[in-house]
């Protein structure tokens, strides 16, 4: 965005010009006739950019002879240096509802190439219009650059024609002016922005000596001269130290008492073309060479004075008409001391209207509102470019534990910190926001190497020192990454708040990058969430029934219990479909207490029909090692007689024992004292060692149907199995093949010299009443091929 004084030198030019309202011209037809028969288009203008209008001096295909500014394509081109392209208007948020895009003309593509005028300000734009979206390529762009830089060699033309110069050519300053900008639009080394002016300033005038500086003030208001670029002449040792002092931090003038300072006070031009008899002259320094004539002219912005020019020895002196001659670059000089300044007064100003509405009071970050603005940008820009957009939702492991034991203020200053590390972390055209809290997001363009987003994590990871604290704390990031996750900006970001729930639950001071498998599983535990409480309530749990049959007494030995869930539109369901969704949450100690307590309802019913039947129910590991497992297990158990308690077995997998080997052996003792069997179900696959296994006090193990599934088929697994069944018979424990599917597993099992099993082979899990019809008519000989439930 141009900046007000800016703007304002640029309307001053435009007038010294005096193209506005023109007639039309030749030369400037021709060149608009050129453009719209190259390019086919609909509309070929050369506009000029007014301070309320944007008026076309040479028209091709439109009547209208000027627009408001406020709806004008070329505003936009005229804030930068290079064409500015607009694919499709209609999709561009910034011009989707324009007028001109809603209305006549119908504008779908706008191609507009900058304009200068002599002393290098940018008038307006020679620019292509159509009404389909459209396509350039570079050899495009570089015809419609050659045309524009036609139009400004004729406005050139025309001002040297017109206007009389006595001291400096308006070619060579123009050429002066435009290194000046470059050097200071293309790098932010201000000095060397200076000594480029500086250079051209002695050879436009002839000068020997010379001087940039800006003019700044003290708390009293008493103005001073900061130095920018100076002569470097070969002086004495003294004074070269003098201009060394320059080069490293800047040389300041602050006396008004002499030529150098009078222009600060006056605010004129100073002329003395015999310095050795003015009485203004003031004192050189010691080595300088001497000096003859010398001119000062003071730099404006606005009515404001902010830098000074002092040049020396010119052979034919110095005029007042000189420093009006200069006044084009007179403005770049200006353009520069203000640059910092302005956009300073740019910051403060843009923050003061939209601090509260769109960036974030404490740490000057955009907030929620901001962000998404800034966001749906940057996706649009992404597709147009075909490029990556990075999504990295940041929440502080540890920040609350800081915030309580030290107070709100160095929480504050903790964040702060953060918002801060984070900025100087990414490159510029990055954008980091706070959302509120301790979370904050960064929008990464184009990241191709994941090291980038571990850079943010470190970052937040450095120690904090504030006051007399050193505060140390992590963060746990969530990343996706567009268009690979195709989605809009807010589920987006959604998405990547889902990914760091992952980094917290992988263990903080981590970042995870957001997969839909990941997504979609996600959706199903809050759906499973959302409903299992009234599955519960309303009885839609039951328990189906997988017989297991005892190999050496060749009988049935009982069951074990499977929960289902009759969901009233999904139909019947498998524990794979909602056990692992409510694991670590309330709804695991419920469900594991229904199952409990059907169990035990089940085996009394069993003993007062005669059936000497064992159930085994399936012990969810948080609810296990819950503090309320051993209170609920006895709960249910009631009054249940102990010989009853005895066939019930609590099967818990292998992987839960080595959890918490203190609280299991604890929970697991609590079960024999309560009369209750145990099995280790799923074992061989965790990594239990021989001493925890001597000490678990469980009284049966189930081997995992992973290794029994294919045990004649693969060795590995076969030895495995056969390890397990002399571990087992070694330390006294029952043992349990589980995934039986065939006669010729069972009897390579039973050559093994295993007690149990169970499988498909047998059946499979049936309801209760089929499970008590197929119990009644089983015998050894029928074992097999029983028909599916």
């Amino acid at each position: 965005m141009t900046t007000p004084n800016i703007e304002k030198r640029r309307l001053a030019a435009l007038d010294r010009l005096g193209i506005l309202d023109t007639p039309p011209e030749e030369r400037f037809e021709r060149l608009t006739r050129i453009a719209r028969q190259y390019y086919q288009v609909k509309i070929a203008l050369f506009t000029i950019v007014d301070s309320e209008r944007q008026w076309f001096k040479s028209r091709q295909g439109l009547e209208t002879p000027e627009t408001p500014r406020s709806v004008a394509f070329c505003d936009y081109a005229i804030q930068q240096d290079k064409v500015f392209l607009v694919a499709d208007a209609a999709v561009d948020p910034r011009f989707s509802k324009n007028p001109l895009v809603t209305g006549e003309p119908f504008i779908r593509f706008y191609a507009g190439m900058p304009v200068r005028e002599p002393s290098g300000f940018k008038i307006g734009t020679l620019c292509i219009i159509d009404d389909k979206p459209r396509q350039l390529n570079e050899i495009d762009l570089d015809v419609l650059r050659s045309l524009a830089s036609i139009v400004e060699d004729e406005l050139e033309r025309a001002y040297l024609a017109a206007t009389d110069h006595d001291y400096v050519h308006v070619s060579h300053l123009s050429r002066a002016i435009h290194r000046a900008q470059n050097v200071f639009l293309t790098s932010d080394n201000e000095r060397a922005a200076f000594e480029q002016m500086l250079s051209d300033l002695l050879s436009l005038t002839g000068s020997q000596f010379g001087f940039i500086g800006e003019v700044l003030r003290h708390e009293d208001q008493i103005p001073y001269l900061k130095i920018g670029a100076i002569t470097n002449i070969a002086w004495s040792p003294e004074t070269q130290a003098l201009y060394q002092e320059v080069e490293r931090r800047g040389l300041i003038f602050d006396r008004l008492d002499n030529i150098l300072g009078k222009p600060m006070v006056t605010g004129e031009v100073i002329v003395a073309n015999d310095l050795e008899t003015d009485p203004r002259r003031g004192g050189l320094p010691s080595g300088h060479p001497p000096i003859t004539a010398y001119i000062g002219i003071p730099v404006f912005s606005g009515d404001r004075q902010i830098g000074l020019i002092g040049l020396a020895n010119r052979l034919d002196g110095y005029t007042a008409r000189l420093a009006e001659e200069l006044e084009p670059l007179l403005q770049t000089v200006g353009n520069l001391i203000e640059r910092k300044r302005l956009y300073q007064e740019k910051r403060e100003h843009q923050k003061s209207l939209e601090q509260a509405a769109n960036y974030d009071s404490l740490t000057g970050l955009p907030n929620r509102r901001r962000l998404t603005a800034l966001f749906e940008q940057e996706l649009f820009e992404a597709k147009q470019r075909k490029g990556l957009v990075s999504v990295c939702f940041i929440d502080l492991d540890g920040f609350k534990e800081i915030n309580d034991e030290h107070g709100h203020a160095v929480g504050d200053a903790v964040l702060k910190s953060i918002a801060q590390r984070l900025l100087s972390s990414v490159r510029a055209h990055d954008i980091v926001a706070r959302l509120g809290g301790d979370e904050f997001v960064a929008i990464l363009r184009d990241v191709e190497d994941e090291r980038v987003y571990a850079r943010l994590l470190e970052a937040i990871r450095q120690p904090i020192n504030y006051r007399h604290y050193i505060l140390n704390l992590s963060g746990s990031m969530g990343v996706t990454v567009y268009p690979s996750d195709d989605a809009d900006a807010d589920l987006l970001i959604r998405h990547a708040d889902q990914a760091m729930y992952a980094a917290k639950e992988a263990g903080k001071n981590t970042y995870t990058l957001f997969d839909l498998d990941s997504h979609f599983s996600r959706k199903e535990r809050v759906k499973v969430i959302e409903q299992i409480g009234d599955a519960i309530r309303l009885g839609q749990l039951e328990l189906y029934y997988q017989p297991k049959v005892n190999f050496t007494r060749q009988c049935l030995e009982g069951f074990e219990a499977l929960i289902r869930w009759n969901h009233p539109v999904l139909g019947l369901l498998s524990p794979g479909y909602f056990l692992e969704h409510i694991e670590y949450t309330e709804y695991a100690r419920s469900v594991g207490n229904v199952v409990i307590r059907e169990a035990i309802t089940r085996l009394q019913e069993f003993a007062d029909s005669g059936l000497p039947y064992t159930l085994s129910v399936n012990l969810s590991p948080s609810h296990f090692l819950g503090p309320d497992f051993r209170d609920d297990l006895a709960s249910a158990l009631g009054e249940c007689p102990r010989d009853i308690r005895s066939h019930l077995i609590l099967e818990i997998l292998e992987t839960t024992a080595l959890d918490d080997t203190h609280k299991v052996l604890k929970n697991l003792q609590a079960c024999r004292d309560l009369g209750v069997d145990i099995s280790l179900d799923d074992f061989g696959t965790g990594y239990s060692s021989l001493d925890l296994f001597r000490r678990l006090p469980a009284q049966e193990i189930k081997i995992d149907q992973s290794f029994v599934m294919d045990m004649l088929d693969n060795n590995d697994n076969y030895r495995i199995v056969s390890a397990i069944v002399s571990l087992s018979q070694s330390f006294q424990r029952r043992l349990v093949a589980e995934g039986i599917e065939s006669s010729a597993v069972e009897t390579k099992l039973i050559e093994l010299g295993c007690e149990l099993g169970q499988g498909f082979f047998y059946s499979r899990p049936m309801p209760l009443e089929k499970t008590l019809e197929w119990a009644s008519g089983f015998t050894w000989d029928t074992r097999a091929n029983s028909p599916e439930p």
